[in-house]
């Protein structure tokens, strides 16, 4: 049976707006997202979910927290839901890692998907945390519709995997902070391995939105 899933980018954190690399470091969300976070909740508040998960990390627990409030349920968190470890890219911008790290940064820009910097995980290891999950969930919500809030890395990978996109190309897609991100999964065993993209990026709710962040 299918699972329909709504993907949501946490709101904005001050390091989102300095564009310093985020990973599993735990940023809280600053004015803007908390603003974002209650206008998504207002507008997917309109659909039945069965459940909502979210990533363990602050910016998207808080982001869930709205939206489960509105349905009158609760949050279950979900570590495998977390961003991408960036290693010794956590906490810096790419122009820093490109001064401080050069040959990381190079990989960085790559896509070079077995590269880990250094203590994190690599492109391979992220997807398939990122697949895991999917497989887990779905498991545990055959034939359902559930949200879950996580972050641009983990919806980099779903986007990528739905739409048949190589995961060491450049990112040619917009990642919005709070916009609703809809996936299906039928659990086949086709090329595509069932994941389907239904409707991406819908921030109509939102006075105003970061287009182009990094993680």
């Amino acid at each position: 049976m299918t699972t329909r899933i709504c993907f949501i980018r946490h709101g904005e954190t001050d390091w989102n707006v300095a564009r310093r690399i985020q990973g599993q470091t735990d940023i809280a969300l600053n004015d803007t997202g908390h603003s974002q976070a209650l206008a998504m909740a207002f507008n997917a508040a309109h659909h039945e979910f069965s459940a909502i998960y979210s990533s363990d990390l602050l910016r998207a627990r808080v982001t869930a927290d709205m939206l489960a409030q509105r349905r009158g349920l609760e949050v279950r968190t979900l570590p495998q839901l977390r961003e991408r470890h960036y290693g010794i890219f956590q906490g810096i911008t790419a122009i820093e890692g490109a001064q401080r790290y050069p040959e990381a940064h190079a990989c960085y820009k790559a896509r070079d998907l077995d590269y880990n910097f250094e203590s994190g995980e690599s492109m391979h290891q992220f997807a398939a945390r990122v697949a895991a999950t999917i497989k887990h969930i779905t498991r545990h919500h055959s034939g359902e519709t559930v949200a879950a809030v996580s972050h641009a890395g983990v919806l980099d990978i779903l986007y990528r995997k739905a739409t048949g996109r190589p995961l060491h190309t450049p990112r040619d897609f917009s990642i919005p902070n709070c916009a609703l991100n809809w996936f299906s999964f039928d659990g086949s065993s086709s090329v595509d391995g069932g994941w389907h993209l239904e409707a991406w990026d819908d921030h109509h709710h939102l006075a105003h939105v970061l287009k182009d962040s990094v993680e």
